[in-house]
């Protein structure tokens, strides 16, 4: 640190401005985008951000109004010869008045360009760090109509009342912050690179600090400064598309919680929000962007707001591209492990097939659409429904919504159809619902494709059910992992343990039957009796990998030497399944569905499930189910 009695000095025994040698001003120390604000009786500083935008503190310009016929004029006081300016204020943070209200942001347009490079910003945590990096203000008070500097350093990184850094004298002598210092930019001494900007003076001369509204602060009131500011991961043109996505959104009339929205993006572990609520959609993005460590979290953020724009498809589906197209995993999936080849960023992680040691088992890769619906707090007839894109470990949110039983499938379908934009090419898709007990017997593989195309669902593409409960089950996801891997170790099908017609085999004894054997579960009849519900929770309880069960079928109550239609369908549907590798039965019982000669297989229902081709589920609610 130079000593301020040995630096150069101007007239009034002043510091003057430093040049290389020859003479010449040095172009990324010369001021040339510090701006002087004079309104009225106040004066201030700004700091040049486009060749007509300039910023400033709003209680400099707070009598900047019409009605007072009190002109704001703007000067570069490193470019004096292009003279005064004529300002106006197109944009502030919401200033009430008070020197503790929060916002103290004005925006102003000059009445003409500004053939001046603006100012450039530091990345958001520039300001801080062990080393106490000097920072400068460049402000005019009384009897500096030039301006004069003044050195700081930040006391530490927290911000007061979530709105303010706090400045302290960089020395015990130079100058300290006094009225005309409001609005001035607060730069890193190093790069010129803007950090904040200065908001106020504390009132006792001696402690010689202040506060500064860090640039994160500035960017919440005015959207467009986000675009200004490095963040990692995010260029300027994905913030600038962001924002447009954002008002496009809001335009159409988007109602969704930026709080919300918030925590589904960073996961239960993130930066927490603010005390305060956000005050927009933008505010709440931009919080993502700036605060979380996490880089793929705003991603999510516009995947998330996506599934909430109804009326507008192209900005929907914008959303769920940005940025660039790319997708971004959610929070909470399974990272590769260290030391292994990692794919470029943005890229997916190549997802191998399952080991087989089967010959008869081809190589086929499932990318799944994965729907997951349980009931929601918020009402009896209330249900959350989820849509994601899983590529083994990876998941990939398309929408989530609770909805009123009556619109659950009307969602589902849509946005299984906007997941198919995510699906690989080359991959075989396979669409999964995950039900709550009360709806297995749900046919929703003969749900209509789209109000368009009466296509079964089913029949369009591999459908499968699983068992919601189950699913969250880590000790029956463990066994089931076993279970596959003794599967693909075979050499011949898997046997179809059958549940004949009025089978009054009990719960506990059929589990206990079905325990020690790994193979599949068939049903003569839909799981609807009180008896039969209780042998279905008996093959989720073993756990049996594969259970199939008809549409409709015997409900019992004739004589032996009756026909059942329950036996008959046990009789095909076991003389085709134990023949095929269950792991093939998505594809297998697709193709059958197709054909017109085999209606056993357009009435049954495929209950299949594989952990190895869906991502671990999330410990307890990954939202507020009354949210």
């Amino acid at each position: 640190m130079v000593p301020a009695a040995d630096t150069d000095r101007g007239p009034h025994n002043r510091p003057g401005p430093r040049t290389r040698a020859g003479g010449r001003r040095d172009p990324v120390n010369s001021p040339s985008w510090h701006a002087r604000i004079g309104c009225g009786n106040e004066v201030g500083g700004g700091f040049l951000v486009s060749d007509r935008h300039v910023l400033t503190c709003a209680h400099v310009v707070a009598a900047d109004a019409p009605e007072h016929g009190v002109t704001t004029t703007v000067t570069f006081p490193g470019s004096p010869a292009l003279g005064p300016f004529t300002a106006t204020v197109v944009a502030h943070g919401g200033w009430h008045g008070a020197a503790t209200d929060p916002g103290d942001l004005a925006v102003l347009a000059l009445d003409r360009p500004v053939p001046i490079e603006p100012a450039r910003f530091a990345p958001l945590t520039e300001a801080y760090g062990a080393e106490e990096p000097k920072l400068l203000a460049y402000g005019f008070p009384q009897h500096y109509e030039e301006g004069t500097v003044a050195e700081f350093r930040v006391t530490a990184d927290q911000l007061i009342a979530a709105e303010w850094v706090q400045l302290e004298a960089w020395s015990a002598y130079g100058q300290p912050l006094a009225p005309g210092f409001s609005g001035a930019a607060v730069v890193h001494a190093d790069t010129k690179e803007v950090v904040g900007m200065v908001t106020a003076a504390d009132r006792d001369p001696r402690i010689r600090g202040g506060r500064m509204l860090p640039s994160g602060i500035m960017a919440r009131y005015w959207p467009r400064l986000g675009e200004l500011i490095p963040t990692p991961g995010h260029t300027r043109a994905d913030k600038a598309e962001l924002r447009a996505l954002i008002a496009r959104a809001e335009a159409a009339g988007v109602e969704a919680s930026p709080e919300r929205l918030y925590r589904d993006a960073v996961g239960p572990h993130g930066t927490l929000p603010p005390r305060e609520r956000f005050g927009s959609l933008w505010e709440a993005a931009w919080y993502t962007l700036a605060e979380s460590t996490d880089p793929t979290a705003p991603a999510r953020f516009a995947a998330r707001l996506a599934d909430f724009v109804d009326t507008d498809t192209a900005t929907r589906h914008a959303l769920q591209r940005w940025p660039g197209g790319q997708r971004q995993p959610s929070y909470g999936q399974r990272q590769p492990s260290y030391g292994q080849p990692q794919p470029p960023y943005g890229q997916p992680a190549p997802v191998p097939a399952p080991v087989s040691r089967n010959p008869r088992v081809p190589a086929r890769r499932w990318e799944s659409v994965l729907v997951e619906i349980e009931h929601s707090g918020a009402g009896q007839g209330q249900f959350i429904v989820s849509v994601s894109l899983c590529r083994g470990q990876e998941r990939h949110p398309v929408g989530e919504r609770s909805l009123p039983r009556g619109k659950v499938k009307a969602y589902a379908l849509e946005r299984i159809s906007e997941a198919y934009r995510l699906i690989d090419r080359d991959a075989h898709e396979l669409i999964a619902f995950a039900l709550p007990r009360q709806w297995h017997n749900n046919p929703v593989h003969t749900w209509k494709r789209s109000k368009d195309d009466p296509t079964p669902l089913g029949s369009f593409s591999p459908v499968v059910v699983m068992d919601l409960a189950r699913r969250r089950d880590p000790m029956l996801q463990h066994k089931l992992h076993q279970a596959w891997q003794e599967l693909d170790t075979r050499t011949t099908g898997a046997e179809l343990h059958r549940v004949e017609c009025g089978s009054d085999q009990g719960q506990v004894s059929l589990t206990r039957q079905l325990r020690p054997r790994t193979g599949l579960l068939g049903f003569a009849a839909p799981p609807r009796a009180a008896r039969a519900k209780g042998q279905f929770k008996a093959g989720l309880n073993a756990p049996v990998p594969v259970i199939l069960w008809p549409q409709t079928g015997c409900e019992g109550g004739h004589e032996p030497k009756d026909d059942c239609p329950g036996t008959s369908f046990l009789d095909a549907v076991g003389a085709y399944v134990e023949s095929r590798a269950p792991g093939e039965l998505p594809y297998d019982i697709w193709e059958l569905r197709r054909d017109s000669d085999q209606e056993w297989a357009r009435q049954v229902t495929l209950f299949w499930e594989d952990p190895r081709c869906f991502p671990e589920p999330a410990v307890g609610f990954r939202h507020s189910p009354v949210g």
